[in-house]
């Protein structure tokens, strides 16, 4: 052997001496005089208190022909923060000031793939770990980790270095995580355990689950190749959870189960599983997180049933209405990498809100400076008392009650818009009912709407409804960002059949015309009461060739208009061939300008005020009588009391002079200009509305 090799010879005999030597050192050395360092060293960096109090020790092992060292640590303990602590006001060496505690940690690590910017580890074992997670409010809570503008350049050097991470084999026994939580009202404990066989993900999603379907068609125009076995495999149930505890006083419980390691690897699908219930609400998913070390997306199929949808506001954070118990159906696909932000679109969903069904897609992206609310919703069956709850009111069929706080002694409801919430995000949502289900006092067939929010600003344009044969619709713009709530409502009704909305019978319906209207109003409030106790604007009704009788207003149960039609006119029917109402409303009082009806016997006139904010009216009827007509009565007659309770009685007034009417009609001329745009040019003869109009003009 030549000189030159027997040095290179010995060298490399010394480096390999050099690392056994090294190696048993470092095996056989005591590593728990590094204790004390490395408690200090990490109790600085994090914050709060962090100590290794057992055995901290490092051997070697083999696996495929390399050497992995491995580190094991026992008893490790990471405390609260000070200012938690502080504001629970736990005393020092309190056992339940602890975030975490782990009682036996090991990991093994491929040293070889650092060279190549990977953490692999080859295996993880934890056994007797807890960790209690605290919240007290928005700002403070104890898992989020102490950052300050170097840790946070840090991190976003660390998130663009391109480091990846990767586990192997993990081994996890007796994992408990309790959640105290007082911003969300919660207080529960899961346990996280390993199933004794791993459960196949087909046999949890079916082999042609929704997940799989739903993430190829998101990939598009992408070379897609099936999944090999081991990729199946990857995507195995190994370990099950459970949860007990309370949310929002409610008992809360749960279960499911998770992937294994091999799943959790860069670009993997990492299965989930979810089962909750808490009071009347419930909450099943099933699908995978995408690339969960990164968390870049997640395709589930989610199952939702609760009493109320604005419930999930605290939990989403997505802007619901108030309804009626709920339970909807549907795939829910987010992508958390997305430009714009994160971005959770859930599609083709079934559901239904009382007792009406609900169909569409919506997608909601956290975009800056709010979310954005996007969709398309239709209902084929919907009942109409399925919506009380959005303006405040009761169910009729029930007769539940939405705002117990109600008067007893109030119509309008009282029960306020929750307002604070619109400025939280935007939305731009259509909505269409295909069919509607009404009581017989007003067959509205159908509803389609256009909802736009924006920054506290509500835009419902159109509101659109099929009504009696016509059509009704509105433009109503709600000002959140005021307060009190400012609106304005502009409404045009058009074709409305009398024969549609009066009571189904061929002897009161016959010849029956029908009903054409404008309305502009203003207000303030944060409630239905207040806005009309408070609105300014106009009314404009006409109603062509109409009937009306005593037997009618029974069938109606009109009291009111029962004792005012006997009083008028008996028990016998009578042809109103044109019913013309002009109304003023001035900060909630109600006067009318024109209120007059013409019918075959007399000519009526109506005047007085109605108060929306006190809900109390007075009203005069005075009736004038055609050619040689006798009424039954021939005195005013007056409608006052409240809304509630209306009384009805004759006025003690001398009989009224001759030609009143005419006297009447003289002081309508200039109103009387704005109903001839409502004056129907559809009927096929002339019209009695334009005559009297003219009159009013005339005189």
């Amino acid at each position: 052997m030549s000189r030159a090799m027997r040095i290179v010879s010995w060298t490399l005999g010394g480096l390999v001496a050099l690392l056994v030597l090294l190696g048993l050192v470092m095996t056989l050395m005591n590593w728990n005089w590094l204790r004390p360092t490395i408690n200090e060293r990490v109790s600085e960096s994090l914050g709060r208190p962090f100590a290794i109090q057992g055995d901290l020790g490092l051997s070697w092992q083999w696996d495929s022909w390399r050497l992995m060292p491995r580190v094991s640590a026992e008893d490790i303990v990471l405390g609260d923060p000070p200012e938690l602590n502080q504001a629970r006001e736990v005393q020092a060496g309190d056992d339940d000031s602890h975030t975490a505690r782990i009682g036996y940690v090991a990991v093994s690590l491929h040293p070889g793939a650092l060279l190549h910017k990977r953490i692999s580890l080859h295996d993880l074992v934890l056994r007797d770990a807890s960790a209690t997670l605290r919240r007290l409010d928005e700002t403070l809570n104890n898992w989020q980790l102490k950052s300050d503008d170097s840790a946070q350049d840090d991190s976003e050097t660390d998130q663009d270095s391109g480091w990846q991470f990767a586990i192997d084999q993990l081994d996890i026994d007796r994992v408990q995580v309790a959640l105290n939580d007082q911003v969300l009202d919660v207080d529960a404990t899961a346990t996280l355990e390993t199933l004794g066989e791993p459960v196949r993900w087909e046999e949890v999603a079916g082999s042609d689950s929704a997940s799989d379907t739903d993430r190829a068609a998101a990939d598009g125009d992408k070379q897609t190749t099936p999944a090999s076995d081991a990729s199946v495999g990857e995507r195995d149930f190994r370990f099950a959870w459970q949860v007990e505890g309370s949310y929002r006083g409610s008992a809360l419980e749960g279960n499911g189960r998770l992937g294994g390691p091999a799943a959790l690897r860069d670009g993997g699908r990492f299965p989930l599983e979810v089962h909750l219930t808490s009071g009347n609400s419930r909450l099943d998913v099933i699908g995978t997180l995408n690339d969960p070390m990164a968390l870049a997306g997640m395709e589930l199929d989610v199952g939702i049933a609760g009493d109320n949808l604005s419930d999930l506001y605290a939990l989403t954070g997505v802007v619901l209405p108030e309804t009626p118990p709920y339970a909807t159906r549907g795939h829910l696909s987010a992508d958390l990498d997305n430009p714009e932000g994160g971005t959770y679109e859930y599609r083709d969903f079934d559901g239904t809100v009382g007792d009406s069904d609900l169909h569409g897609t919506l997608r909601y992206v956290n975009a800056e400076p709010r979310p954005r609310l996007t969709g398309e919703l239709v209902s084929k069956q919907l009942r109409f008392v399925d919506l009380a709850p959005l303006v405040g009111a009761d169910n009729e069929d029930t007769g539940d009650s939405v705002n117990p706080d109600q008067p007893e002694d109030k119509v309008l409801p009282v029960s306020e818009f929750r307002t604070d919430r619109w400025n939280t995000m935007d939305a731009d949502v259509r909505f269409s009912a295909q069919s509607i289900q009404h009581g017989e006092s007003l067959p509205i067939s159908n509803l389609s709407t256009h909802l736009v929010m924006d920054n506290g600003e509500i835009l419902m344009d159109p509101l659109r409804f099929g009504v009696a044969g016509g059509n009704l619709n509105t433009t109503l713009r709600l000002s959140g960002q005021e307060s009190p709530l400012r609106a304005r409502i502009d409404m045009h009704a058009r074709g409305l059949h009398l024969s549609e909305i009066l009571p189904n019978d061929s002897d009161l319906t016959e010849g029956l015309g029908e009903i054409n209207g404008d309305a502009t109003l203003t207000g303030r409030g944060n409630s239905v009461a207040a806005l009309l106790g408070s609105s300014d604007g106009e009314l404009q009704l006409l109603i062509e060739q109409g009937r009306i009788s005593r037997n009618l207003m029974e069938l109606a149960g009109l009291n009111v208009g029962n004792y005012l039609v006997g009083e008028l006119f008996g028990d016998e029917e009578v042809a109103i061939h044109c019913a013309a109402t002009d109304l003023q409303f001035n900060d909630g009082m109600v006067q009318p300008r024109i209120f007059t009806i013409d019918t075959d016997n007399a000519i009526i006139n109506v005047e007085g005020a109605v108060n929306l904010a006190s809900e109390q009216m007075d009203l005069t009827i005075k009736p004038e009588s055609k050619g040689f007509r006798i009424f039954t009565l021939r005195t005013p007659l007056s409608v006052s009391g409240t809304f509630k309770d209306p009384a009805p009685g004759v006025e003690a007034a001398p009989l009224i002079a001759r030609g009143a009417a005419a006297v009447a009609l003289g002081t309508l001329a200039a109103p009387a200009a704005a109903l001839g745009a409502l004056i129907s040019t559809s009927a096929g003869e002339e019209s009695q509305c334009g005559a009297l109009i003219e009159r009013m003009k005339s005189n």
